[in-house]
């Protein structure tokens, strides 16, 4: 399986500082999106241990044994640690997390694994499929159908994390197996991206510039989603990762 891939990360039209992370492993073995919150210091310095963290120990135990599900968890459990040593350390940051999305392509099966709300969606054709589910309270309360899709885009509460990355009570890491066809297109993004663009709209903008049909594409179609969001009010950071299932 052959991919291509590009990513970038930007401030926004509001924010003065960056508290997303991003890491895209040159052999395109995994990918890491996080986006951080706790002030400006806070959220900057989690979202960049927790990317760290879970780089270091996918890349160290990549040959191991292990199963990639199990593999994600130790990765996400160490950076969680990492965090929560990191506010003891610094007070000042104790009420610092991050959230963080993971593709790896490993053994016969690829895997996501996810904390918070940024996410992963998978485009095959012109279906644009949120792979990953949110963790926060409006996901929660559409899921039980106490509200709609569209009230949860307006609810007051709809950044309100459930589960994140550096708290004692982390919760369940989500972790799933990936269905991954060649022609496939992957994204995974912070919420600054899908504040702003409705599923449908990111779909489209895919459309205008198919990305296997050149190799600067990936980075042309995350450079034309992240203005896209700044078009809209870039109201929040703003990070893209685009990954191309090639034949």
């Amino acid at each position: 399986m052959k991919l291509k891939f590009a990513g970038i990360s930007d401030t926004g039209s509001i924010r003065s500082v960056n508290q997303d992370s991003y890491y895209i492993d040159p052999e395109g073995r995994f990918f890491i999106v996080a986006d951080g919150m706790g002030g400006h210091a806070g959220g900057e310095e989690a979202s960049k241990i927790a990317t760290e963290v879970i780089k270091n120990y996918l890349v160290s135990h990549w040959q191991d044994t292990i199963e990639s599900p199990q593999l994600l968890e130790d990765a996400f459990i160490q950076a969680n640690e990492a965090i929560i040593d990191d506010q003891e350390e610094h007070p000042e940051r104790s009420d610092m997390g991050t959230t963080a999305v993971v593709a790896i392509f490993r053994e016969q099966t690829p895997w996501s694994a996810n904390v918070g709300d940024s996410r992963l969606y998978r485009l095959r054709g012109k279906t644009l499929k949120q792979i990953t589910e949110d963790q926060t309270w409006v996901a929660q309360a559409v899921r039980s159908n106490a509200i709609t899709p569209e009230q949860a885009r307006t609810h007051p509460w709809r950044h309100v994390l459930s589960q994140c990355l550096g708290r004692e009570d982390m919760g369940k890491v989500d972790l799933l197996p990936m269905d991954v066809q060649l022609g496939d297109r992957l994204l995974l993004c912070s919420d600054g991206l899908t504040e702003e663009l409705f599923d449908e709209r990111i779909a489209s903008i895919f459309e205008i510039a198919p990305i296997l049909n050149y190799s600067d594409a990936c980075r042309d179609i995350a450079e034309k989603l992240v203005n896209a969001a700044k078009e809209e009010g870039g109201r929040d950071n703003i990070t893209v990762i685009i990954v191309a299932v090639d034949s």
